[in-house]
């Protein structure tokens, strides 16, 4: 049978689900700017990403994975919150969703490294980042391997202005490593502190409980390619839960959904949530209003 786009039924079932969890990829910030990167005009087309996101990538050329990882850092500072983001973190707050949801838990587990989810509201309790943070800045040596939130912009002074360079895809190799961020506490080379392929996600036996505990699991802005997050709708469905798709493209099994709905998240997700997303950012459901 065909996922079903009728938003009703959907609310139906979101409405007597107790245990929620999201998985949202690089779609739900698509809209604030950040680029994603497999769908049309994604990232990887233009870059490879084993060169650039891979630990032997670094290992080989670690300046040009540092001004990759300094524009995507650049284009996160410049990003705001959109609609999307701001849905999710009033839905995560349970003095709102109980109005909706009674009785409730809410989890999202995100693949994005851009913190905009984080951003968006004051109080985060139930955000999971699996694949790290874009602005941790990590230490190379494994018997130190100190992490520094850092949004310093630039991270280093020699990076400044290679954003460019991105952009036009014309990286510069030639950067001296000693000029590129180093561990504020032991002084050996630093990393972008994100998971890249081929490495463990973060936070795997807490995601793992929260899988088996779910009875309706929010697929939002991915293309259910990248494993383990990929598999995650697919369990929750074997133990008897549910599964909706927010998706601006077709995806990955999005077919073996229970829910679809096609368009930018931005736009239909809060609607499927019952929240109504102002222009300043305010977020109302029912007839109570709350700042995201």
């Amino acid at each position: 049978m065909a996922p079903s786009g009728n938003i009703l039924a959907f609310q139906d079932t979101l409405h007597a689900s107790r245990n929620i969890i999201a998985v949202a990829g690089a779609g739900l910030s698509a809209a604030s700017g950040i680029p994603t990167f497999r769908g049309a005009g994604g990232i990887w087309r233009k870059y490879d990403a084993i060169s650039l996101a891979t630990p032997e990538g670094f290992a080989k050329s670690p300046s040009l994975v540092w001004q990759f990882y300094h524009y995507r850092r650049e284009v996160a500072l410049r990003a705001v919150p959109n609609k999307a983001h701001l849905a999710l973190s009033a839905f995560s707050l349970s003095s709102l969703r109980n109005q909706i949801v009674p009785h409730s838990t809410f989890t999202l587990i995100t693949q994005n490294v851009d913190g905009l989810k984080t951003v968006a509201a004051s109080e985060q309790p139930d955000l999971i980042e699996m694949h790290g943070r874009l602005f941790d800045v990590q230490c190379t040596n494994k018997k130190c391997q100190y992490t520094l939130f850092d949004t310093t912009s630039p991270v280093c002074e020699a990076l400044s202005g290679t954003e460019e360079l991105v952009e036009h895809g014309t990286l510069d190799p030639e950067i001296d490593q000693s000029t590129l961020p180093r561990c504020s506490k032991c002084g050996d080379l630093a990393r972008p502190g994100v998971v890249w392929f081929g490495e463990i996600p973060r936070h795997m036996k807490e995601i793992d409980k929260l899988v088996q505990k779910a009875d309706l699991c929010l697929v939002i802005g991915t293309s259910s390619t990248v494993q383990p997050a990929a598999s995650y709708a697919y369990e929750v469905q074997e133990q008897g839960g549910k599964v909706a798709v927010f998706n601006l493209e077709r995806s990955e099994g999005d077919e073996e959904a229970d829910y679809l709905f096609m368009g930018p998240c931005e736009e239909t997700l809060s609607k499927a949530l019952g929240l109504m997303v102002s222009d300043d950012g305010k977020v109302s459901v029912l007839k109570d209003i709350v700042e995201a």
